[in-house]
């Protein structure tokens, strides 16, 4: 199992992220593009075709988003779970 902590601008940001890439009931990630970043906010797709944005803390969480997130996008690691802690998400995948 690997993690990674992101933090985001806020909480609401923080539980939109986590709600969009990954839900827990069915062990599903949603997540399957980066669509484009914007300073220290990307735009991501997801499996229903819809585009999202969601706004990190900075740019260095964006860098560290995108490397984690990038294996999920090419289907050589799936996630396995997310904690959310008021502004920060701990993503795990396997």
């Amino acid at each position: 199992m690997i993690g990674t902590k992101i933090t985001c601008q806020d909480k609401y940001e923080a539980q939109k992220l986590a709600s969009l890439i990954f839900v827990k009931k069915g062990n599903e990630t949603y997540i399957t593009e980066i669509l484009n970043v914007f300073d220290n906010e990307v735009v991501i797709l997801i499996k229903d075709k819809s585009a999202h944005s969601i706004v990190l803390k900075d740019g260095k969480h964006v860098e560290i988003f995108i490397d984690f997130i990038q294996s999920i996008v090419e289907k050589e690691h799936k996630i396995i779970d997310t904690i959310t802690n008021e502004d920060s998400v701990e993503i795990f995948k396997e």
